[in-house]
């Protein structure tokens, strides 16, 4: 526990069999109450792996997936009562050591979401990131800044803390079940009022690692930028969006 908050970490995992363990050896366990490790329906030994390493393991019927993966990550974590989820991704492209500082930003009361930063330290080319990725996230951040009046280094981090109170108050049943769901959650949170700090991490691409391929990349950046969209229209009462919904559907218990 971190301030009397239980701490329960969630990966929400795809054919992570070879990274899983490696990933699990770096996780400050003395301070986690719980990890959660969804499955995707992968097609290589993560369920195996993550079972014989002790995790409380879900498995999906079929892929549904990212953003699927997340729900019901999300959706366990309050089931078994979590005050702060932390997601981190078991392709052991994250440092798994900086969970506790990200539980702690909001564990301590001043934030409600911690993100774990790959631009602010500065090295996300050194650490493999394609540079036309670096480029994409870049202008992407640039416009949602602009258009959402936020200042965040990025939005597209897959490193991140929440409060149950974050988990429960969105609408994220109405978010997309693919890569996108990422960005729905950070703008739902910016329109909801939660308060986002960030703090730097550094980020490691190699061959094991997920990352989507060009075409996808191009598909994630032309639906954040409808959901950036979505959420101007919603502000200026030009049209309505259930991911912005008060009355949206949350997470069914």
């Amino acid at each position: 526990m971190l301030f009397e908050k239980r701490v329960v970490v969630v990966m929400p995992a795809y054919n992570a069999e070879k990274t899983l363990a490696q990933t699990w050896a770096e996780v400050p366990q003395q301070y986690i109450d719980m990890t959660i490790l969804v499955d995707d329906c992968s097609r290589d030994n993560t369920v195996e792996v993550s079972r014989q390493l002790g995790l409380h393991t879900l498995v999906h019927d079929r892929n549904r997936g990212y953003g699927a993966n997340q729900k019901s990550c999300y959706r366990e974590a309050l089931r078994t009562n979590a005050d702060i989820v932390v997601m981190v991704h078991p392709d052991y492209q994250y440092s798994p050591k900086l969970i506790v500082s990200l539980a702690g930003m909001v564990a301590s009361g001043q934030y409600d979401v911690a993100l774990g930063s790959r631009i602010i330290g500065g090295g996300t080319l050194g650490g493999g990131m394609p540079r036309y990725k670096y480029i994409a996230n870049r202008l992407l951040t640039l416009v949602q800044n602009i258009f959402l009046g936020a200042k965040l280094s990025e939005y597209h981090t897959g490193f991140r803390a929440f409060s149950s109170d974050v988990l429960r108050t969105l609408p994220l049943d109405e978010n997309s079940d693919d890569f996108v769901f990422d960005n729905e959650m950070l703008v739902q949170a910016l329109y909801f009022g939660f308060r986002i700090g960030e703090i730097s991490c550094p980020t490691k691409y190699f061959e094991e690692a997920s990352s989507i391929n060009f075409l996808r990349s191009v598909k994630y950046g032309i639906q954040v930028l409808v959901v950036t969209l979505k959420f101007v229209a919603q502000r200026l009462g030009l049209a309505k969006s259930a991911i912005f919904s008060t009355s949206g559907r949350r997470l069914i218990l």
